[in-house]
């Protein structure tokens, strides 16, 4: 019982699809207690959810735009467990002109948006949380690796860019108080949100050629949940600012096996022809 007796805050469960929930699930597998977060509409979305982990599973309301949801979120949390050992931040969005190739043509409004709900709120959640987490714990960020740029993700790419570094920060600055802050970045799942990015299909479909694992939509919702979950525990107690991969080695790996390579067309030579002079 990898999380005995663990009290976890988890967000970003909307429905059973969601990458939270499979964390979600496998966390009271492993002995933990867990709250989850929602809001507005969506919210009734979360709290049948919920009901489908465990019976009496709270959802507490957050919205990340809303800066007096934090402090409601942390008096809730001292009220029902008094202390928060693990936290998952899994919120991102971006509006539908920061996506999909828009990149130079996207408004400040649009970039602003993204960036407080995807990156800003990292740090709320942080310090909303940190107080209540009296013996250490972890934060747990989900993530997409963005060390590179992505032909689709665009202003999200940069968001979560800039969420990898807000990770490092926090892993300095609450290193001292005993709390581990890591991001888990995961390779392409299908779930709600990622239907919503432009071309994300065919980026998935191209993954699985690449990743020296593999990947499969099927099973890697699993993985990514249970190394979540390792993460939230006690196992890796020296492991701060990291960005933990989940993604089959692909981020490893340059280019795509040979074999996947079109070959050139009979008697064409792929010797580089020398330069005169």
């Amino acid at each position: 019982m990898l999380l005995q007796g663990k009290k976890l805050l988890i967000t970003g469960v909307l429905t059973p699809q969601s990458l939270a929930f499979g964390v979600a699930e496998h966390a009271i597998a492993q002995g933990a207690e867990v709250i989850l977060t929602g809001f507005g509409r969506a919210k009734s979305l979360t709290e049948r959810s919920a009901k489908r982990l465990k019976p009496g599973t709270e959802v507490l309301e957050l919205d990340v735009t809303n800066p007096a949801h934090f402090p409601a979120l942390t008096e809730a949390l001292r009220q029902k467990w008094g202390r928060v050992d693990g936290v998952l931040h899994a919120i991102a969005f971006a509006p539908e002109d920061a996506l999909g190739g828009n990149f130079l043509n996207t408004p400040w409004e649009s970039a602003q948006t993204a960036f407080r709900i995807s990156t800003f709120s990292v740090k709320e959640l942080a310090v909303a949380c940190a107080p209540l987490m009296t013996e250490g714990g972890s934060i747990v960020a989900l993530d997409f690796d963005n060390r590179q740029a992505w032909p689709i993700y665009d202003w999200m790419g940069v968001c979560k860019a800039a969420m990898e570094a807000t990770v490092r920060y926090l892993a300095r600055d609450l290193g001292p108080k005993g709390i581990r802050v890591n991001a888990l970045a995961a390779g392409p799942l299908a779930t709600v949100a990622a239907k919503g990015i432009p071309g994300f299909k065919a980026l998935a479909q191209y993954w699985g050629k690449q990743a020296p694992l593999g990947w499969s939509d099927k099973d890697s919702h699993d993985h990514v949940a249970k190394t979540a979950c390792a993460l939230l525990s006690d196992w890796l107690s020296s492991t701060t600012g990291e960005m933990i991969h989940v993604d089959g080695g692909y981020h490893a790996v340059g280019a795509p096996p040979v074999e996947t390579v079109e070959a050139p067309p009979e008697g064409v030579s792929t010797n580089p022809t020398p330069q005169e002079g």
